[in-house]
């Protein structure tokens, strides 16, 4: 019996969001905008708590600072019941200045600040990663060095490359080695599908999903010849903010998959909770239910 369904490794910090007139902001000395506002939030966060709030076993471990930033997060954790390990980083917690257009559209500015020779030592992530069905890898470059682990374990991994442009070798790393590989399309556009089979031929992957927002997902099994697409999910919520969209997209994959639904009922699900935070202002602030969603899909699946 797994202690944990779920562990996620690294990705917490502080969003600043911005709320602008245009992403293309005009030059001048001062534009006056909505009130500014700072979240917990960053993309192992929107994975963590995504799936803790769809009833899955969820372990979080990441560095944070010592600071008033890493205060905010370990507060929400301890409201949100989410189980939490960390160790500090002296050069603080990880930060973005988010500004977001009227139509919800972003434009982060990452300050991630921690060091590149950055390492978590095995002691503190090995008693977590060992006993978890599954491992979600955020990113950053300490958290590769776990692979080698993870697979000597047997725990399966997933990642999300987020806008990776299908060369930089940091995020290639990860694409080569997880065993499911989320994706973003907003660098790729027409090379989207060559990325996708690039990524199972040269690496592990079982499974790949490319996400395009409101044109819906699109996925590449092993051993398919064929890349199929999967619309967007159709809710009656305006669109105020799509920052997080994909970190509750992929936490709605994950939870259907390691409950077996299957691989279409895991897309459909994960267009509904991306569809569905993009209707919550700030970065991770409210996250679809398990009942909510199993509602949502069936409706969807009526019409």
């Amino acid at each position: 019996m797994s202690t944990y369904d779920i562990l996620v490794v690294g990705g917490a910090g502080i969003d600043t969001i911005v709320r602008v007139p245009d992403l293309q902001l005009p030059v001048a000395d001062s534009l006056h905008v909505p009130p500014i506002r700072d979240y917990v939030a960053h993309t192992g966060n929107g994975v963590a708590l995504g799936c803790h709030a769809l009833g899955l076993r969820c372990k979080f471990i990441d560095f944070i600072g010592d600071d008033a930033q890493g205060a905010a997060i370990l507060q929400r954790y301890k409201d949100a019941r989410l189980d939490f390990s960390h160790l500090v980083e002296p050069s603080g917690t990880r930060r973005s200045v988010n500004l977001v257009d009227p139509q919800g559209r972003r434009l982060s500015l990452y300050d991630g600040r921690h060091p590149q020779d950055l390492r978590m030592p095995a002691a503190f992530y090995l008693p977590y990663l060992g006993p978890a069905r599954h491992a979600h890898f955020s990113i950053m470059g300490w958290v590769a060095e776990l692979f080698d682990d993870a697979q000597a374990c047997g725990t399966t991994v997933s990642t999300d490359l987020h806008d990776w442009d299908g060369v930089n070798p940091h995020h290639k790393v990860f694409a080569l080695r997880a065993d499911l590989v989320f994706l973003s399309t907003a660098a790729l556009k027409e090379r989207t599908e060559s990325v996708m089979r690039a990524i199972i031929a040269q690496g592990r992957a079982q499974l790949v999903v490319a996400m395009a927002g409101a044109h819906g997902a699109y996925l590449l099994e092993r051993g398919s010849a064929s890349v199929r697409h999967y619309p967007c999910a159709q809710l009656d919520l305006p669109v105020v903010d799509t920052n997080g969209a994909g970190d509750s997209f992929v936490a709605a994959f994950l939870q259907a998959w390691l409950d077996g639904a299957g691989i279409d009922a895991a897309m459909r699900r994960g267009a509904i909770a991306g569809a569905f935070a993009c209707a919550q202002h700030g970065t991770h602030e409210r996250f679809i239910a398990l009942a909510e969603l199993h509602d949502l899909d069936q409706d969807s699946t009526s019409l």
